[in-house]
């Protein structure tokens, strides 16, 4: 029976290799050499072991497990990064593409020039190529248009590709850690710096109390305020010489010596301290203490309730209808300023001031029900991998390329679940899920796709080295490791890119998920994920045209 489970074609065969794989893959990876782990790599080098000894699973489950497990760790990074992937278009989004780019073109010129200098077939360094940059599309793509153009399947093709695809993991993970190691990185340290930096958008609002000593407010309400000085801020609660602090709503009246306390973006905290007077020494504690004197109180409210979902926070009318106060809202452990425009999102908690009564109205509005986040949304989840299949499916034609490009099943569903994550909640579609739900996904998905493809890759693997595949091995490396370091070095001396976001656009323009599992895995922030996926569309695409154009070139 046990030699079923090991050699045999049965469900439980499948099921028990696949287990087996990733279990001690996983065990393997929690060692350390010289301080440093590959992590869940080694599940790639166990499946290359256990397909080499016979322990193979039917290559037609293998494709699907394979593309399935992708398509899960794909999903839930666009899911986690998208609300920030637009604002890091607008940033520094071309530079990032651009150093992609320049990784892509000394990957290229570095298999034109070992097929010059070696006389290796271009053809098969295509292969060679699309496996050291982890790009199965890419392979797809040179096969079909050696089919289409010549009539024949070229078998070094693939064979190259799963020779330099081992080395192009473990040599583009080295690659990265020898980066750290040379720029002496600490990402704790990188972090913090970036924090002071302002670099980082996710940091927590100001609280800041001032004392109006600007003559021109005097008698203005808080909406003239606002509108007169357009800055991000929220002017929580009063405190009028001899009185008692009263919630601040747009037509309470601002006079001179007036005590206001607000909560600001940390960008704009300077001109709005500047334009309403003095800031002063009190301590939130006192305004809470003085709160309380008047029967009000701070509550922490969650939104559950999904007709809330995506609406914005002005629309709500909380201050007029309820009397209370939204002084600040955390997403996902981060305090974001309250503005009118922020869309709500299911799982956000907003901190409200108000009295007793008041706030339970407002928590019976917005749900306020941890048991109602604990529900997994399917619904919205297999939505978005469906939309995503089919978007990577579409053809793209070029001029002077001879076959259509697709963006295929990594490429879709990272675009659809970026897109959905932003602008979902607009179509009444809940994407939230637990940070805990979220990584076990990406975990099982990485998982799978590293225990396909080394059980796929096991049988012909020593076969092909001992063959003379072996110099296959080393020109992959080389054409993964070269533009690594080049570009990485350029990135970080010339373009003064974050330790964060160079490695994430690095795994980004190899295409390689499973080099991004390793930075996230040590980084404190999302700036990796985020990087990653604001070059994978671009370099998905010219990855898939640059095969096709080298190919053309050799024939």
């Amino acid at each position: 029976m046990f030699e079923d489970l090991l050699f045999g074609s049965s469900t439980a065969h499948t099921i028990f290799i696949l287990a087996a794989t990733i279990a001690l893959g996983t065990l393997l990876g929690k060692i350390k050499i010289g301080g440093v782990t590959l992590g869940v790599t080694w599940i790639l080098f166990v499946g290359i072991a256990f397909g080499h000894f016979g322990m193979g699973i039917d290559p037609q489950v293998l494709g699907f497990v394979k593309e399935f497990g992708l398509i899960l760790f794909i999903y839930s990074v666009g899911i986690q990064v998208g609300p920030g992937f637009f604002s890091s278009l607008k940033q520094n989004g071309l530079k990032l593409n651009a150093m992609s780019i320049g990784v892509i073109l000394i990957g290229i010129l570095t298999a034109c020039l070992i097929a010059a200098a070696s006389g290796t077939s271009l053809i098969t360094l295509t292969g060679v190529l699309a496996g050291a940059v982890t790009n199965t599309p890419a392979l797809g793509s040179a096969q079909q248009t050696v089919l289409d153009t010549t009539g024949i399947n070229d078998p070094t093709i693939a064979l190259g590709y799963a020779v330099a695809y081992p080395l192009g993991v473990i040599g583009l993970i080295l690659a990265l850690i020898l980066l750290r190691r040379v720029f002496r990185v600490d990402p704790v340290q990188e972090d913090e710096r970036l924090h002071r930096e302002h670099v980082i958008e996710t940091h927590d609002p100001d609280r800041i109390t001032v004392e109006i000593t600007n003559p021109q407010l005097d008698g203005k309400k808080v909406w003239e305020i606002a509108r007169l000085l357009n800055r991000n801020f929220v002017v929580s609660r009063v405190l009028k010489e001899g009185g008692t602090p009263v919630l601040a709503d747009a037509q309470t009246v601002i006079n001179l010596h007036d005590k206001v306390f607000f909560v600001s973006d940390p960008r704009d905290t300077e001109a709005v301290v500047a334009f309403l007077g003095r800031q002063i020494e009190m301590p939130q504690e006192v305004w809470d203490e003085q709160s309380r004197d008047t029967e009000l109180v701070s509550r922490r409210i969650l939104v559950t309730r999904n007709s809330i979902n995506g609406k914005q926070l002005g629309s709500l009318q909380l201050r007029k209808n309820f009397k209370v106060n939204v002084t600040r809202i955390n997403r996902s452990g981060v305090d974001l300023v309250a503005s009118p425009t922020l869309e709500l999102l299911l799982g956000d908690c907003l901190t409200v001031v108000g009295s007793e009564s008041a706030i339970a109205e407002v928590a019976g509005l917005l749900g306020n029900s941890q048991k109602r986040l604990a529900q997994p949304n399917l619904i919205p989840m297999f939505l978005g991998i469906l939309l995503g299949v089919v978007v990577g499916m579409i053809p793209f034609h070029i001029s002077g390329i001879p076959l259509p490009v697709k963006l295929g099943l990594a490429g879709g569903p990272l675009i659809v679940a970026i897109l959905l994550s932003r602008f979902g909640a607009r179509f009444h579609l809940v994407t939230y899920t637990t940070i805990s739900a979220s990584l076990m996904l990406r975990e099982i998905g990485i998982s799978l796709f590293l225990a396909a493809v080394g059980l796929s890759a096991g049988p012909e693997f020593v076969s092909t080295l001992t063959s003379g595949g072996l110099v296959w091995v080393w020109y992959g490396f080389l054409m993964t490791v070269i533009p690594i370091l080049v570009m990485g070095i350029l990135g970080r001396l010339v373009f003064k890119f974050d330790y964060f976001a160079l490695m994430g656009t690095l795994a980004g323009s190899m295409t390689n998920p499973i080099a991004l599992s390793f930075v996230t895995s040590t980084s404190p922030n999302d700036i990796p994920a985020v990087s990653y996926s604001t070059v994978y569309p671009l370099t998905m695409f010219l990855r898939v045209v640059s095969a096709q154009i080298l190919i053309l070139a050799a024939l």
